[in-house]
């Protein structure tokens, strides 16, 4: 009875995140010949494959929101308030096939990418024009993805990595791909390229409600909705203070440092025991 529920739980999961044809991506992914871009023992392959995943693109997409012109991209061209898991399984499907899939099918997702990004452009709220391709604005989304995976791998990986540098080297390829120019190679060159966006970000009213709704309102069935809440928790416990004043998230240091954290830890577990 206990393996039924672990089975039906792994099946919703999976759904949610990789869609209806999870299996034809995975057999594509990890059967279609030809080199790599990483080989088996870099560290992107090890961060990927981790639970904390979970957690770093919740805190990705919070981050991410902060740059007006991001976000006025996702607000007036992404349909994530009505299909939120469509936007979560293709970006898990770009993830798993420039990490494991063959050299040959990364490039062309990240060209296809690239087809999509020259597609949406437009005028933010403040009157700002903006293109996805902005190599500039890019930088940004690649930034903010990094910093989230690379700090809840930290925090929450069932095997913390000895070589966070290497992971950033690791992504920066890919970033070198997607034409993104000088992509942070080591953790410091993350950490300041990361900084020198700050002047930019505000919470705009559209991140705000972004974050509500990724936070509060996501269409969820009875049972996900307590484990969602501490995924939620836990990512915005991850954020950096200056992070979550503009979208008017909380910061509760003693409780973050305790229960937060220990609840955070707990979902991973029961994460990993779901999907074996």
């Amino acid at each position: 009875m206990l393996e039924a529920l672990r089975r039906q739980l792994s099946e919703g999961l999976f759904e949610k995140v990789a869609g209806p044809e999870r299996a034809k991506h995975a057999r594509r992914i990890h059967d279609s010949p030809g080199p790599r871009l990483f080989a088996d023992d870099r560290p992107i392959r090890h961060v990927h494959a981790d639970h904390a995943m979970f957690i770093g693109g919740l805190r990705a997409l919070l981050l991410q929101s902060l740059h007006p012109l991001a976000m006025a991209a996702v607000a007036q061209h992404s349909d994530y308030h009505t299909d939120p898991w469509g936007r979560l399984q293709r970006t898990s499907l770009f993830v798993g096939v420039t990490t494991y899939g063959s050299a040959d099918d990364a490039l062309k997702a990240v060209e296809r990418l690239g087809r999509v990004h020259q597609h949406i452009h437009g005028t933010a709220p403040d009157g700002r024009e903006y293109r996805a391709d902005d190599p500039h604005l890019l930088a940004w989304v690649h930034v903010a993805e990094v910093d989230s995976f690379l700090r809840c791998h930290q925090r929450y990986g069932e095997k913390p990595l000895d070589d966070y540098d290497g992971y950033v080297a690791d992504m920066a390829v890919i970033a070198d791909a997607m034409g993104i120019p000088d992509p942070p190679r080591t953790v410091a060159e993350l950490d300041a390229k990361l900084d020198s966006y700050r002047a930019e970000l505000k919470g705009t009213p559209e991140a705000c409600e972004a974050a509500r709704f990724l936070l509060l309102k996501a269409p969820l069935p009875l049972l996900a909705r307590g484990p969602y809440a501490i995924l939620s928790s836990t990512a915005v416990a991850t954020l950096p203070v200056w992070a979550r004043v503009p979208l008017r998230l909380p910061y509760l240091p003693i409780a973050e440092a305790t229960g937060v954290r220990f609840a955070g830890h707990a979902l991973m577990r029961g994460l990993r025991w779901v999907t074996g």
